[in-house]
């Protein structure tokens, strides 16, 4: 289902519970119908958006004297505004995840604003894409080989937040490198450093904001600065929330290990918890067994 039709849905389905809370519709009673078009009309409201004077993604500054430019900002940022159950979730999962992927950028020299890349990627969580797409970072499986991720039947690092982190900032700095802008850099994570290069080539420009590219792409940078808009200032766009309403990070310790385990669940016992405990703690562990001939050390995070 496409956004819109999701938008539209939320919408009929708000009005139908405003109105049914002081009244119940019939259509055989056209003074009741009256006063429920009237109460929805007095109390059910959406607005416009003010857009930002200057916005600025990754320190560069985002064209918005430029009207298509100024328009697929708006359109971004009304889409995440009043998508109010996913961004409510992305506020939830980002009190999680957030510490844990902050740092990393910043040790990788890559703006933190790429965090808002992950979570419009796969809104933090572990998801695979019908390409294929794995992980926090949606990486497909030959590109996380590529940056030094381990991905096999047993060990998958694209769902490890850590690991993951690392290989994508790897990929903007390289991307950034070749094309020079982060807005292009983060283009590239999008479509693909080799069809983006072709699409620069063919248009004769060099700035992600001159060029004409498929409709995913051509609003991602816009995405990512418009949830980087509403996460920043949420009081702004209408989002409410308590510190005990946020997801709290897990809290853990790690034990490394250098051989086999046969069993995970008779592991996961050994350590004080289950199975679950132990799968969500390390969705990088995709069987009920570790194969480890080779004797690599892995650190397994258990529960403080």
């Amino acid at each position: 289902m496409s956004i819109q039709k999701v938008l539209i849905t939320l919408m009929a389905v708000t009005l139908l519970i405003l109105g049914y809370r002081s009244f119940t519709f019939s259509s055989n009673d056209p003074g009741k119908d009256e006063q429920y078009v009237k109460y929805v009309t007095d109390h059910y409201k959406i607005f416009a958006l003010n857009i930002p004077d200057t916005m600025y993604f990754a320190g560069e500054r985002m064209p918005l004297e430029i009207q298509d430019v100024k328009e697929r900002l708006d359109r971004e940022l009304m889409v995440n505004t009043y998508w109010q159950s996913q961004t409510l979730l992305h506020f939830k999962r980002a009190s999680r995840w957030f510490p844990i992927i902050e740092p990393i950028l910043k040790e990788e020299g890559v703006p933190l604003d790429f965090k808002y890349l992950c979570m419009a990627e796969s809104g933090l969580t572990n998801v695979v894409s019908p390409a294929g797409a794995s992980g926090y970072w949606q990486f497909l499986k030959e590109t996380a080989k590529h940056y030094g991720l381990e991905v096999d039947d047993n060990v998958d690092q694209r769902y490890d937040v850590r690991a993951s982190t690392r290989a994508a900032c790897k990929y903007l700095k390289d991307a950034k490198k070749e094309f020079g802008t982060w807005a292009l850099a983060a283009a590239a994570y999008n479509m693909g450093q080799g069809n983006l290069n072709k699409q620069l080539k063919r248009q004769k420009v060099t700035d992600y904001y001159d060029l004409l590219l498929n409709e995913e792409t051509s609003r991602y940078v816009f995405r990512l600065t418009a949830m980087k808009e509403i996460m920043e200032n949420p009081s702004k766009y209408g989002f409410h929330f308590r510190p005990q309403d946020l997801y709290a990070p897990y809290i853990s310790n790690t034990v490394k290990v250098d051989s086999s385990i046969s069993d995970m669940a008779a592991f996961a016992d050994s350590f004080g918890m289950n199975y679950k405990e132990l799968k969500i703690l390390n969705p990088w562990l995709r069987d009920d067994y570790l194969e480890n001939p080779s004797g690599k050390a892995y650190y397994i995070e258990i529960p403080k």
